[in-house]
């Protein structure tokens, strides 16, 4: 490849990209079929794609060779096409990796604008080849670069253009496992610490719709994945789970912090969002009631946290904050506030409940107890923390029709929550005659049990 540059030299700079994107194509079909492993892009080959696509001159003396709006257009659809073209997975993903994998050098702002504008064509037009070489860069990339990936998507599908949302809505059927690593990004991104880290609206319904159409979505990278240890730090993490029940337990106070009151308001959207995350909560408790018996098939049950303590922590003390603020910022605690912090709580308790009885939560109750220390007092909180584990028995999961772009294993539909002793699969319990009634998860309502002092 590297003696091809002279040839490039004289040319425009759209017919020198189309060029080395043809040459880089062939070289990578040459390098699988060699059997060569592992297969790898030598240097020069990157030296010739910072140069001639990416337009990072390769020394200081090197004329900065730029493209027009238009001409930068054309490159996009011309991407588009050369991986709808290429039938081989591998030779794609290895052109994918070549093309956009970050260097640490000045040419990772110019492969991030270029790949953030070629993944949002690839959404618009629906090139599924494109997204599923995405999903694996997003796995692979440092979560910082992934969550600027994602604010572009969100900007250009949620904020900036009215209507567009459906276009990205359509895509996981499409892709599920780039919708997968999409909703682990943005649910990283918007953390509720602020303002503009409050997920917009239109993306909230498109998730939730996601989820309550096929649950299995978030577990898509889970369940594809080879078990090669464990997750880089830097990394987003393996499954949206730890993101999405950030969402559902912040979500009462944060948007009350935001004077977007989702519980008891009275403008026209409140009940709206409040229902939406009611449905997001349901949703995520159901997708850990499908583990037990994923996790018991890959022989991971008791051995593998998809939920870290160290994300329940954190959790949980944010909530505490967002808890000692609400108090500050009512002088007179109304009924209004007390609701929505016991909302908070009751999801915590109801997740942190299903978590550790479906094996996603590896922990003892004393872990539990410690980290919950300078939460306020709240009965099914506590009765969680001092036990025993609850019967749920009116959480109920449709038949999921799981997509056919990814193989799996089936699952039963709605495997029951009885009580949990610790590397013991829930299915092997009888359901209990326990000493507290079975409780439905009704998130907001009254326990009226209280543990014993």
């Amino acid at each position: 490849m590297g003696d091809i540059r002279q040839s490039l030299l004289p040319r425009d700079v759209l017919s020198a990209a189309k060029e080395l994107l043809y040459h880089l194509d062939i070289y990578i079909c040459n390098m699988v079929q060699s059997g060569r492993q592992p297969p790898q892009v030598d240097s020069k080959t990157l030296d010739l794609i910072e140069e001639f696509i990416l337009h990072t001159p390769k020394d200081r003396n090197s004329p900065v060779r730029r493209m027009s709006a238009l001409q930068e257009l054309q490159l996009l659809e011309i991407m588009c096409s050369c991986f709808q073209e290429q039938s081989r997975d591998t030779v794609r993903q290895l052109m994918f990796s070549a093309l956009f994998n970050l260097q640490g050098n000045q040419a990772d702002e110019s492969r991030m604008a270029l790949l953030s504008k070629l993944v949002s064509m690839a959404v618009a037009v629906g090139r599924v080849p494109i997204l599923e070489c995405t999903a694996t860069w997003l796995q692979r990339t440092h979560r910082v670069y992934c969550v600027r990936l994602a604010q572009v998507l969100v900007d250009d599908y949620c904020s900036m253009v009215p209507g567009s949302g459906p276009t990205l809505h359509n895509i996981h059927s499409a892709s599920p496992r780039f919708c997968c690593q999409f909703i682990t990004a943005v649910t990283t991104l918007y953390d509720l610490t602020s303002d503009e880290l409050t997920p917009p609206m239109e993306l909230l319904q498109m998730i939730v719709s996601w989820i309550q159409d096929d649950p299995r979505l978030v577990l898509i990278t889970f369940l594809n994945s080879p078990l090669s240890g464990s997750q880089p730090i830097s990394s987003l993490d393996m499954t949206p789970l730890g993101g999405l029940i950030r969402w559902c337990i912040k979500a009462p106070l944060a948007y009350r912090r935001d004077k977007k009151q989702v519980n008891d308001g009275s403008s026209d959207s409140e009940p709206d969002t409040a229902r939406l995350f009611s449905a997001l909560h349901l949703s995520v408790l159901q997708v850990f009631m499908l583990l037990p018996n994923i996790l018991n098939e890959k022989g991971l049950f008791g051995r593998l946290a998809l939920l870290q303590m160290e994300s329940v922590a954190t959790l949980t003390s944010d909530l505490s904050r967002l808890l000692d603020q609400a108090d500050k910022h009512t002088h007179a605690a109304t009924g209004n506030t007390h609701a929505a912090s016991q909302l908070a709580l009751d999801r915590l308790a109801q997740a942190l409940q299903v978590a550790m009885a479906s094996g996603a939560l590896l922990c003892s109750r004393e872990d539990l107890r410690a980290i919950c220390s300078r939460l306020p007092h709240n009965n099914l909180l506590q009765l969680v923390l001092s036990g025993p584990v609850m019967y749920y028995n009116n959480i109920h999961t449709p038949p999921l029709a799981y997509s056919p772009h990814a193989a799996h294993s089936p699952i039963p539909a709605h495997p029951t929550l009885p009580p949990h002793t610790p590397h013991t699969p829930l299915a092997a319990h009888p359901a209990p005659h326990a000493q507290y009634p079975a409780q439905p998860f009704m998130t907001g309502m009254p326990f009226p049990f209280r543990p014993g002092h």
